[in-house]
């Protein structure tokens, strides 16, 4: 009878533990909604669509900066990028490495480690306004 009151505690914490963590993750984005959100900054890269890219920034990366937006922004070091050898091959490797690439969660902050780092030498987003942003 012991044995059947420790099982079933035992099951009801473990329930409120699995319970606490899947509130933790509707609370503070997943691993999926992260990985998309990258996904959106390499993939707007690719096309050059800064706006797309500014879409998933951190409102003080989105700003408009001496008199350029953040698309015109965007869309000049989409070409800068794309026009340096390999740098075209290195986007579409961080999108197939997207999948895979270990994530790491800090509270608010998560990063996630691409052969090559969009921003500042780290993939680095904070969880604001729902959603993951990039920033530096």
């Amino acid at each position: 009878m012991r044995r059947a009151f420790e099982a079933v505690a035992c099951a009801g914490v473990l329930a409120f533990g699995l319970s606490a963590s899947a509130s933790a993750a509707d609370v503070v984005g997943s691993t999926a909604n992260l990985r998309a959100a990258a996904s959106t900054v390499i993939s707007a890269e690719l096309n050059h669509d800064g706006a797309a890219a500014c879409g998933k920034l951190y409102a003080p990366l989105a700003t408009t900066v001496d008199g350029r937006t953040c698309a015109q922004r965007w869309d000049a070091r989409s070409a800068r990028l794309l026009a340096k050898p390999g740098g075209g091959a290195a986007l579409r490797a961080d999108l197939r490495a997207l999948a895979t690439a270990p994530v790491t969660f800090h509270g608010l902050y998560a990063t996630i480690a691409l052969p090559h780092p969009l921003l500042g030498g780290t993939t680095r987003f904070y969880w604001t306004a729902a959603c993951w942003m990039l920033m530096s």
